[in-house]
């Protein structure tokens, strides 16, 4: 069990990572755990201590849940895909109230440039399992290793009641730090940041660049039918929706199962859906490309796809066709709008065998990562790509 934090304490407390502080019950804002915890406002997900020019402190929250704005945190990498604060039409991207985009704007470009010195510590938090509690998911820093400057802080275009307008898509990585002592956060609030309380990493980032992120590895190899499952009814919804769409013609679904491919990984260079009745176990094949153009090499790998009902269940059966059909060097791709049998997903994994799962939930993060995070939007979306 995680620890968790009575409103009464949050004063004094240390931050300790996926700990839960509580919130008030008392039905008003003052409720709120991040203001009794930091000293911040009681209100949006982006909350700072200073001024959005001379900041000491940044606070990001996020529910995670909303499809618009789909925020994510991989806790296999520590990275944390955050969206700034222009979320409606008819303002410029930098023009918010609560000026969040310009301090995304000025830290990332600190980090460009350097000058990390000057960047204010990110404390992430997230949405907890009751009320208004929240939980610490960790010390943050812009940007990610292996991404280039061009890439973790973006301006994308959304439409919104026929009206366009740009908002922030930052990725931050979150620092192998298991506690914020209550100490630092004082300190931060004095503005003084190298301190004796100040932690070691946070100290080696900024003096050195040295990033090591916080990755927690899976301890169970294979997903349960939850962990492959949409975990809310709006989330569901998206999948029924697919599946309504290809139910009268579940062959159609490849064609949705490679295009959902493309998305989720760019290095994907080239696949072709096979003729359904010389397949060999194979609904599409393609290739993949590893390193630099100039000096690349490309993978073959084979796809699979199977259009079910969600709480229908994908068995060995169905599984095993794909993987005795792979190819000496080749990998697998399977595509369902279910979720896997406990002891196909058992046999996958226990016998590294070369597959990649995309399941239920995965369809839904890559659509909501592609800006379709709505049923209704998803319905655009295949109506326009795959008419019936």
């Amino acid at each position: 069990m995680s620890r968790v934090f009575e409103f009464a304490q949050l004063k004094n407390v240390d931050l300790i990572v996926d700990a839960t502080y509580k919130g008030g019950r008392a039905g008003n804002a003052g409720d709120d755990p991040l203001h009794k915890l930091l000293g911040c406002g009681t209100q949006g997900g982006f909350r700072y201590i200073g001024s959005s020019e001379a900041t000491r402190m940044v606070i990001i929250y996020s529910t995670l849940s909303d499809p618009d704005w789909p925020d994510s945190l991989d806790e296999t990498t520590g990275r944390f895909t955050y969206w700034g604060d222009n979320k409606n039409p008819g303002h410029d991207l930098h023009d918010t109230s609560r000026k969040g985009n310009v301090i995304l704007r000025n830290s990332f470009e600190a980090v460009h440039q350097g000058q990390r010195d000057s960047i204010p510590p990110f404390l992430a938090f997230t949405k907890g399992s009751s009320g208004r509690d929240v939980v610490f998911r960790g010390l943050a820093i812009p940007g990610s290793p292996g991404l280039l400057s061009t890439e973790d802080l973006v301006a994308v275009w959304k439409s919104r009641r026929g009206q366009r307008f740009q908002n922030y898509r930052a990725i931050f990585t979150i620092l192998d730090i298991a506690v914020a002592p209550r100490g630092w956060i004082n300190d931060l609030k004095n503005q003084t940041v190298l301190t004796k309380n100040c932690p070691g990493l946070w100290r080696e980032w900024v003096e050195r660049g040295t990033c090591k992120s916080l990755r927690a590895e899976r301890t169970i190899e294979h997903r349960s039918k939850d962990e492959q499952l949409p975990s809310s009814e709006d989330e569901r919804e998206i999948v029924e929706v697919i599946h309504g769409h290809f139910e009268n013609d579940p062959y159609s679904f490849e064609e949705c199962a490679i295009e959902l491919a493309r998305i989720m990984d760019r290095n994907i260079v080239s696949i072709d859906r096979t003729r359904p009745w010389v397949d060999g176990g194979r609904d599409a094949v393609g290739k993949y490309r590893i390193g630099l153009d100039e000096n690349s090499i490309e993978v073959e790998f084979a796809l699979e796809a199977k259009c079910k009902k969600v709480d229908n269940p994908v068995g060995v059966k169905e599984t095993s066709r794909l993987i005795s059909r792979l190819r000496y060097r080749q990998f697998g791709i399977f595509v369902t709008t279910s979720f896997l049998h406990h002891q196909a997903y058992k046999e996958i994994k226990e016998d590294r065998h070369p597959v990649i799962i995309i399941c239920a939930k995965d369809i839904v993060r890559i659509l909501k990562d592609a800006g379709y995070g709505t049923k209704e939007a998803v319905q655009r979306w295949l109506e326009v790509r795959f008419p019936q």
